[in-house]
């Protein structure tokens, strides 16, 4: 019987829909799997389960870190790409071999094909698709590459006997690095980047040892260390995709370049950092395809929710992001711009740097070494008829005195602010010189966030709150506002989820992060006090009136509904 079929009979899929399905897969080519996952009819893991029961295979999921290089070289990557199955363990000659697809005819002769020609006997288990292509990765493997690119560069250093800086011409640099191995290095570091899901890349050195890190989930993880004289090659080839002066290592340089891996674009930005040690590099990735995320996905629902999408009905006014470095401002803006982002609307923005290059609008990076400043750049824009503006941050009096007067003018501003939290948005404007009478008619929203990691769905654990988590929970929830603790129902017995760690988090025990916000908005109660230069104390009862939910009852939120951690919450909350 095919999963279909099976699908059909334990009521999850209706009979008119099977025939439609199974038409698909004799027409497409694919996979039952392939398509029956692509409609998201079942998850991944309920779908080979029910094939593990039906085959009589064990089902087994296996983390890359638990395969050892010498066990994959029993089966050539290109027979385990073409017929989707890879060596998980071996002792003695007896093989363990995991199959996307054991019932394939073709892929048992040729598993056994090998297994004559290369003595070893062999346990088939079921691997989900998903699992097989992290496994697949790991065939290149950052340690293996690298070391493999190394020992060709090895050659090279010898050859040149060393490079120094000081006597090397800059065009014979370029030459070196150019060669096939260091680029080799640097294309496997950037690929592994990505491939991993890393936000940045350091490349740091140290006194005996250069290390390169990772970073995920908004946490450094040290990948890979390398010899240290390694460090002006690898820097240089850097500075030359990205367009930097080789032979400048005395002050710091920004850049970027972009490159294809696999089917994907990729931006890269640069950032070079003389340190006594040598010079260090720091490298956004910046992949486009993670950009288009909505409003829920960031974790904005709810009142938050509602109250954003009230300001975007309006046909002018400031929307301001506020938060430390890395959480998640531009993210923000830049989904609300995804929004505006239509064929009849002129968007222009004003960055630095610019993230990301979104179709359909204009943007622009300022350079302030040359007077392009914000507060110029505004100018510009302005005589350019924009609908939306997006100014990357404001910064000073004139930046600010421009911004409200385009909010003023008929025109949706966007930008970010350096305050700690909401309540810190209006006195902060107010310092920078803009009158208060201005402030009611342009300012529309203030959006204070932070990240937190979230819970991996696939091992965190349900447990019984403690007495002195309960006791913080239950604090928290006391001064909520009293639209939204009437929507919580608690048990008497309060749970809550942790961080457990498995194979598919790296053991981290989180995967990806969502944001916790603050938004206040602007109503007539709020403009009625700015009139009289208000404190933040008085700007908070305000946001309470409001109904506003703090980041902190925010995160609480999303802790009772198991999507992060307390510790999470706490952690960030304290950052204010």
């Amino acid at each position: 019987m095919s999963l279909v079929q099976q699908l059909v009979k334990k009521g999850i899929l209706e009979k008119q829909k099977a025939t439609s399905l199974e038409y698909e897969v004799k027409t497409s080519g694919k996979r039952e799997e392939e398509v029956i996952l692509e409609k998201r009819i079942v998850s991944e893991d309920f779908l080979f389960g029910m094939k593990s029961e039906t085959l009589k295979i064990p089902l087994k999921v296996v983390s890359p870190q638990d395969v050892l290089l010498k066990v994959l070289e029993t089966i050539p990557e290109e027979s385990a790409r073409y017929y989707q199955m890879i060596p998980l363990a071996k002792e003695d000659n007896r093989l363990e071999v995991g199959m996307v697809y054991p019932e394939d005819l073709k892929a048992r002769e040729a598993l056994e094909f090998l297994a004559r020609q290369n003595k070893f006997s062999y346990r088939i288990f079921l691997i989900t698709l998903s699992n097989f292509n992290e496994l697949l990765r790991k065939y290149r493997t950052l340690r293996k590459e690298v070391t493999r690119a190394l020992e060709e560069l090895e050659t090279e250093l010898k050859k040149e006997e060393k490079i120094d800086k000081k006597k090397i011409k800059p065009t014979e640099l370029e030459r070196v690095v150019e060669e096939a191995p260091i680029s080799k290095v640097v294309a496997v570091i950037l690929r592994h980047a990505v491939d991993g899901n890393a936000s940045d890349i350091h490349i740091e050195p140290g006194r005996e040892k250069l290390r390169v890190r990772f970073r995920l989930d908004g946490v450094l993880h040290s990948s890979i260390f390398l010899p240290l004289r390694t460090l002006p090659a690898i820097v240089a080839r850097i500075k030359i995709l990205s367009n930097l002066k080789i032979d400048e290592t005395r002050i710091p340089q920004d850049g970027r370049f972009s490159t294809k891996i696999g089917d994907r674009s990729i931006d890269f930005r640069v950032s070079t950092f003389p340190t006594t040690l040598g010079e260090k590099v720091a490298i956004r990735i910046l992949d486009p395809g993670q950009r288009k995320a909505d409003f829920k996905g960031m974790g904005i629902i709810g009142r938050n929710l509602k109250t954003i999408e009230g300001a975007l009905k309006k046909p002018y006014g400031m929307i301001l992001a506020t938060g430390p470095t890395g959480s998640g401002k531009t993210t923000t803006l830049y989904a609300i711009l995804g929004l505006f982002n239509k064929e009849e609307v002129n968007i222009m923005t004003l960055e630095d740097p610019v993230e990301y290059f979104i179709e359909g609008v204009n943007q622009s990076q300022v350079r302030p070494e040359i007077g392009y400043s914000f507060a110029n750049g505004l100018r510009f824009t302005l005589r350019q008829d924009p609908d939306i503006l997006m100014v990357g941050e404001i910064r000073d009096e004139e930046t600010a005195s421009l911004a409200i007067h385009a909010a003023l003018t008929g025109h949706i501003l966007l930008s970010t602010l350096h305050t700690s939290n909401t309540l810190g948005v209006i006195p902060r404007l107010i310092d920078m010189g803009i009158q208060p009478f201005l402030l009611p008619s342009t300012l529309s929203l203030a959006i204070a966030q932070r990240l937190v990691r979230k819970l991996c769905i696939h091992c965190k654990k349900k447990i019984k709150a403690n007495k002195e988590v309960k006791k913080i929970i239950l604090q928290e929830i006391e001064n909520f506002p009293a639209n939204v603790k009437k929507s919580i129902k608690l048990d008497k017995t309060l749970y809550i989820h942790e961080p457990v760690g498995c194979k598919r988090c790296n053991n981290a025990g989180y995967s990806g992060r969502i944001g916790v916000y603050e938004i206040l908005e602007m109503t007539d109660q709020l403009s009625q006090l700015i009139l009289t230069k208000p404190s933040e104390a008085q700007i908070q009862k305000e946001a309470e009136r409001q109904g506003m939910l703090t980041m902190k009852q925010d995160g609480i939120l999303k802790v009772l509904e198991g999507v992060t951690s307390l510790e999470e919450v706490l952690r960030v909350a304290e950052e204010k």
